[in-house]
């Protein structure tokens, strides 16, 4: 495995190896040590304690920008095992320099690169292709009382999504979120203060 930090504080992209031959390949998707011995910030817990797998069927399926607050506050490592898509991250830790600002990357099948998202950033995705498969570790159990969210086409995080507006296939639900400038986030950068 390696890391490549990304330009905002806290974000890591991990890519795994790979060993093919003729039958086909092995990779270690997640390793405790490895990633326990990067930069990750020492305030985050890297105890993973449930897998998602999502399955989209078409191009433009925007799922985020989702979040959950504390008690149930989630780290991701996200990967996409079919297919492509454009992850979106957005710093929402208040006092950080980079608050507010975004950091997209694809993710894919192909490049096997995975995406590690602390507590403190909201999270989405588009599908660059139809029939994507993303699976994704989460620090927390989901908890209904703790989700969040922010509107994917909020204007002041100008994100490009690779797609036009009406092209994006999106729940009721995250059709209506709020905008950034609208939420009070309970996330301080740095976080021991």
């Amino acid at each position: 495995m390696k890391i490549e930090h990304l330009e905002i504080d806290g974000l890591l992209v991990v890519v795994p190896t790979k060993f093919g031959d003729h039958r086909g390949f092995f990779s270690e998707t997640f390793r405790d040590d490895f990633l326990r011995s990067q930069d990750v910030d020492q305030d985050v817990d890297l105890d993973f304690v449930q897998d998602n797998h999502v399955y989209s069927n078409g191009r433009g399926v925007l799922r985020g920008l989702h979040y959950q607050i504390p008690p149930h506050a989630q780290g991701k490592l996200v990967r996409c095992s079919r297919g492509s898509i454009l992850d979106v991250c957005v710093d929402i830790r208040v006092g950080s320099p980079t608050f507010g600002r975004h950091v997209a990357i694809a993710l894919s099948a192909e490049n096997w690169k995975q995406i590690w998202v602390p507590p403190g950033f909201a999270h989405g995705y588009v599908t660059m292709e139809p029939d994507c498969e993303v699976i994704y570790k989460v620090t927390d159990y989901y908890a209904k009382d703790c989700e969040r969210a922010i509107a994917w086409d909020d204007p002041d995080l100008d994100i490009d999504w690779q797609i036009a507006q009406s092209d994006a296939v999106l729940s009721d639900k995250d059709r209506t979120n709020p905008r950034l400038a609208d939420i009070a986030s309970p996330f301080r950068y740095p976080r021991n203060e």
